[in-house]
């Protein structure tokens, strides 16, 4: 397990985002990530929670609060030996979890090497 400060493991998951292409960085909408310790009940390195963009309409989806992307910093660090194996768990969860943003399965994500 490596241990990172709270502030450490936020900054290398902005940084994480801020790897994403423009193209695609550009369509992200009403999304916030949020760093947690761990996961109630199971596993997990990070959770979508939110309408995907595929499933968004214009007269359904209005007023609504912004799709959340959690990080389990707990999770994520107590598989890790450094901050290198973080940073790059954190980078692997934030793209995995902005796939969902864009309506990926977890499926599609598995045939792709993302799950």
């Amino acid at each position: 397990m490596y241990e990172i400060s709270h502030e450490r493991f936020e900054q290398l998951a902005s940084e994480a985002l801020s790897t994403l292409p423009e193209d695609l960085s550009s369509q992200i909408e009403n999304l916030v990530i949020v760093v947690e310790d761990v996961a109630p009940g199971r596993p997990l390195y990070g959770l979508y929670e939110g309408v995907p963009l595929t499933k968004r309409g214009p007269t359904s989806y209005s007023a609504v609060m912004p799709d959340r992307i959690t990080l389990y910093q707990t999770t994520i660090c107590g598989a890790c030996g450094s901050e290198a194996e973080v940073a790059t768990q954190i980078r692997k969860t934030v793209l995995h979890e902005v796939a969902h943003h864009f309506g990926v399965s977890d499926e599609r994500l598995s045939e792709l090497g993302w799950a």
